[in-house]
């Protein structure tokens, strides 16, 4: 009898040791996930308005997953937020991600991990100011406005057109003539002339819709001095990666099913746009901007690294990735990447 009882007990014990390891491997069944403004953030938008991240999550067998969004701006803003605990999968700039996984390398409980590419366009700074017509001309009673002095992806693009225009041991030239601003008030700060703003270095559709007043003109376009190149890219905790791999590989699939909708219907991705704005534009304002050759949404990141190398250049990063593919889950490193 005391055999028995043993062998019963046993059993128990194993049944409940069994339970806990399958809870403690199970994905989880609510997600936060963070997009941002702009033309940018597009797949995102796309995948909340048409549920591809519960759908992809279904798909693969993870039963009915809440989705909660938030709309976050500014590089430093959504780091916080993520090492706050606040954030599972994050849309951000590409330096903001590359410079927080330098920062939290080898922290187990900090460590975060690209999981893919999103988007690239290009950043037009413009300014009301008509005697503003080059990098050159901005001196130090203008004021430029952008999403994160030094830390957004507005701040690194500026800083590395400056390296380019007056040496890399200049990059924070203009640094101190940088003014922190959301793009929806930066916009409005812009065009009203009422503000010390006289410059905004921004994305679609801001960059476009300032345009469209006749006091604002652009004074020079990204694209044009460092090339095209992924500009924002999702990421995550390596630690919440590494304990949901389902989860992860459902949004990869989400990102790749959004970009595909966006490239095989841009009058329905325009509409999805246009409905979830902060900022008054029209549909055919939108089709503009996604038939633009400078502006290209992928899971595949590209020349990213170009980043990263000036990153460390600049001191930003103390520590540089090898290859692109450091920066990114497993899944994605048979792409074509860079």
């Amino acid at each position: 009898m005391k055999h028995r009882s043993a062998f019963r007990t046993a059993c128990v014990v194993c049944c409940s040791l069994l339970g806990l390891f399958s809870s403690a491997q199970a994905d989880v069944k609510e997600v936060r996930i963070s997009k941002g403004y702009g033309i940018l953030y597009l797949p995102l938008i796309v995948m909340e308005d048409q549920k591809l991240m519960e759908k992809q999550a279904a798909k693969a067998g993870l039963g009915d997953v809440k989705v909660s969004w938030l709309t976050l701006d500014g590089g430093n803003v959504i780091n916080d937020a993520m090492m706050s605990g606040a954030l599972d999968f994050a849309g951000t700039g590409a330096p903001g991600f590359i410079t927080l996984w330098s920062k939290a390398r080898g922290i187990p409980r900090a460590e975060v991990i690209g999981i893919s590419g999103l988007s690239s366009t290009s950043l037009w700074l413009n300014s009301n100011k008509p005697s503003l017509q080059s990098l050159k001309d901005f001196g130090p009673s203008d004021k430029i406005a952008l999403p994160g002095i030094k830390t957004s992806l507005s701040a690194v693009v500026l800083q590395m057109m400056v390296a380019h225009e007056f040496g890399n041991e200049n990059f924070a030239k203009l640094d101190p003539v940088t003014v922190s601003l959301p793009h929806p008030d930066a916009l409005a700060a812009l065009v009203s002339g009422k503000t010390e703003i006289d410059g905004h270095f921004t994305s679609p559709p801001f960059s476009y819709l300032e345009l469209k007043s006749p006091n604002i003109h652009r004074v020079v376009n990204s694209v044009d001095i460092i090339g095209n190149i992924t500009l924002d890219v999702t990421y995550a905790p390596k630690q919440f990666v590494d304990a949901n791999p389902k989860m992860t590989e459902a949004f990869l699939a989400a990102l790749d099913e959004a970009c595909a909708f966006i490239a095989n219907d841009k009058p329905a991705a325009a509409d999805i746009f246009v409905r979830s704005s902060k900022v008054k534009v029209s549909t055919e304002e939108v089709m503009s901007m996604l038939t633009d050759k400078d502006t290209r949404f992928s899971t595949t990141p590209e020349k990213v690294m170009d980043f990263a190398r000036f990153l460390k250049l600049s001191g930003t990063s103390k520590v540089a990735p090898a290859t692109w593919t450091d920066l990114f889950v497993p899944a994605l490193h048979a792409k074509a990447g860079s």
